[in-house]
């Protein structure tokens, strides 16, 4: 690893013990190598810290930082970019696993494609056994050059997770970080969107786990996901109502904000307004784990043999 990495990849973690090991693995086993993996324990209390340690002695590529209490998912995410180095950003989940190749593939594209800003890849939805549950097909218009038709997209089309491809990092220092609110990585990724398109890079790389201790599962309500987010929303001066309303709010202030024309300023107001009086609408903004799951002997794919660590594993 050079002094300066290329890549940065900002890993937060609480109480991770159960797939840490799994997706230090299959980072680690990347064929792309330059990059520094930026490890956050948020101060866990079981046994994170001693796979941390045990993982960073053994590759000078992990930089362990150990928070003194539990500042909450939001700020967490915001430290680890805050401590990286690289050109380029990747967040990354303690319980998610990634193909060999994905990185290679996503520094590759933002390479022949200097007009792109972030560049992600297929995925699936995982369960605890790292099965593919839910294959995905990523139909937002992401890559259009037009930042309203970009922005009406995320809008209207169930989500994916844009969130964790490879960014360039002037570009995510540009916009405002990540908040706390409802549905907040939604707005952050919308106005991400307005600054550049986003490339796909067309292969199966990316498996997203869902389990019952995952953050959104262990906690079911918007108001136990904000707290999780950040322990500063359980006060009484952050009642659901105003969650939701700065979810709204978030919109609007990402468009105010991003190097927008005029008319595409416009253009994204109509969209969001549209939007708005849309809600009702059975479906909208459902996430990729929220789907019914599919029957394993239809899928093609073998988790195994993508990603690294995972050879000859019983799933």
């Amino acid at each position: 690893m050079t002094d300066r990495p290329r890549l940065s990849i900002g890993l937060p973690v609480y109480n991770g013990e159960e797939y840490l090991a799994e997706s230090f693995d299959a980072l680690l086993g990347q064929t792309y190598e330059d990059f520094e993996l930026v490890v956050s324990d948020n101060a866990s209390t079981d046994g994170t810290e001693d796979i941390c340690r045990r993982y960073a002695a053994k590759d000078s590529r992990i930089r362990y930082l150990r928070l003194s209490r539990n500042i909450g998912a939001t700020p967490n995410h915001n430290h680890v970019f805050a401590r990286s180095r690289g050109e380029l950003f990747k967040w990354a989940s303690h319980d998610d696993l990634y193909a060999r190749d994905l990185l290679a593939r996503c520094v590759e594209a933002l390479d022949e494609r200097p007009e792109m800003i972030l560049a992600h890849t297929g995925q699936a939805v995982i369960d605890g056994e790292g099965r593919v549950t839910v294959p995905y097909e990523y139909t937002l218009a992401t890559d259009s050059p037009h930042p309203p038709e970009r922005f009406r997209s995320l809008l209207f089309e169930p989500g994916g997770d844009d969130f964790y491809g490879v960014l360039r990092a002037d570009v995510l220092r540009r916009v405002k970080p990540l908040d706390s609110y409802h549905h907040a990585d939604r707005t952050f990724v919308a106005e991400i969107a307005l600054h550049g398109p986003f490339h796909q890079v067309p292969e199966l790389l990316y498996f997203r786990r869902d389990h019952p201790t995952r953050a959104e599962r262990a906690n079911p309500t918007k108001r136990a996901r904000c707290v999780n987010l950040d322990p500063r929303r359980a006060g009484p001066l952050h009642p659901t109502p105003r969650l939701l309303a700065e979810y709204v709010t978030g919109f609007v202030a990402a468009i105010r904000r991003a190097p927008l024309s005029s008319a595409d300023r416009r253009a994204c107001y109509r969209h969001l307004a549209a939007w708005m009086a849309s809600r009702a609408r059975p479906g909208v903004g459902e996430r990729v784990e929220d789907r019914a799951p599919v029957d394993p002997d239809r899928l093609t794919v073998s988790v195994d043999a993508l990603v690294a660590g995972r050879e000859g594993r019983q799933t």
